[in-house]
């Protein structure tokens, strides 16, 4: 082995080293939620003694438990900041994460394997906010994250309309024409599908956007690339060689921000949720109620809610604070069942 071939093995430690870093400090931020103080010496004491019985090898038990002090002493500097977090899912680098920096910079992300962490999270306080992707231009309705949230008690707080620039992203200074394989979510894959058959590269399905960046990164994957977001290849430290591969350019995910508080700003668009009878016409009454009021509709989206049934999700332009609104919305409960306002709230369109 070359002296070169051990420092890039020490690179990819050291990455890793930094990253699992980054996933203790977020615990450590979920963990405040749980406790009413900061300081738990008992707790630091049950630490140090575990550093010091697995403590061995090369590395001497003084330095190891010297270091645990200082991360301890980051840690509890983090939690006594008053810091807000924001689940998302997928690793680190996925889209969820930059809609989530767009909605507010200030919070901190938080990775959730599943959609439904998302939203346990925010149910359980764990987290603050929660933000999923409902729709997207290319791919349509996200079925998953709304068939949770036709049943979650969580209140929709804001909106945050995405631009989707897909890159390539491989390991810095391969030759792209060694790349046979491409790895990504499904989506993204369906999204970029003209680009991969002009370039005659085989997609490879995988569970995430940002996962496939991470994995290629570890596995160090010479002949491999991936299609993620431009924050994922910064993250993974992987090159971009083409961004923008997306089929067309007018790609955009809608991503709802979801909190277990109701929105205490005056909002410009209200999401509703209802189902109506199986008879003819009740839909079309119920629009039109919407329709004599000259209110400006913005999405519609049935979604089964149970066997034979079907929930309608229907955003529209206004104030739950406005009392014709309030006056309009009054009659649509009253056409309809299962009515529930998910929130009122301002959208932030990204250019």
């Amino acid at each position: 082995m070359s002296l070169q071939e051990i420092r890039k093995k020490i690179d990819i430690k050291d990455a890793a080293i930094v990253k699992l870093l980054n996933d203790r400090m977020e615990l450590a931020l979920m963990s405040k939620k749980f406790k009413k103080d900061v300081e738990d010496s008992k707790r630091e004491d049950e630490l140090l003694q575990k550093i010091r019985e697995n403590s061995g090898g090369l590395i001497n038990s003084q330095f190891i438990e010297k270091l645990f002090l200082e991360i301890i002493t980051e840690s509890k500097k983090l939690q006594k900041t008053d810091y807000s977090l924001i689940g998302f899912q997928g690793e680190h680098g996925a889209y969820g994460e930059v809609a989530a920096r767009a909605w507010n910079d200030k919070y901190i992300p938080i990775p959730c394997m599943e959609f439904a962490d998302v939203f346990e999270g925010v149910d359980k306080g764990q987290i603050d906010y929660g933000i999923i992707p409902i729709e997207n231009t290319l791919g349509g309705v996200v079925g998953e994250a709304n068939d949770i949230l036709i049943n979650s008690s969580l209140n929709v707080i804001g909106a945050v309309e995405l631009p989707v620039h897909h890159c390539l992203l491989a390991l810095p200074g391969i030759d792209h024409r060694d790349i046979r394989q491409v790895y990504s979510h499904t989506q993204a894959l369906a999204q970029c599908r003209h680009f991969l058959a002009r370039n005659n590269l085989e997609p490879v399905p995988y569970y995430d956007t940002a996962g496939s960046a991470k994995m290629i990164a570890e596995k160090r994957l010479e002949t491999g690339a991936c299609i993620a977001s431009r924050l994922a290849g910064e993250l993974y430290g992987l090159e971009v060689i083409k961004e923008g591969i997306e089929d067309l350019s007018t790609n955009k995910t809608r991503f709802l921000v979801l909190s277990k508080e109701k929105n205490p700003e005056t909002g410009t668009k209200c999401s509703i949720l209802f189902s109506t009878a199986h008879k003819a016409g009740t839909l079309f009454r119920t629009l039109q109620i919407f329709a004599e009021e000259n209110i400006n509709l913005s999405r519609i989206e049935s979604i089964p809610s149970q066997p034979g049934t079907y929930a309608f999700f229907l955003d529209f332009i206004g104030s739950d604070k406005d009392e014709r609104i309030i006056k309009i919305l009054e009659k649509v409960k009253n056409e309809t069942s299962d009515f529930k306002i998910m929130g009122c709230y301002n959208e932030r369109v990204v250019k």
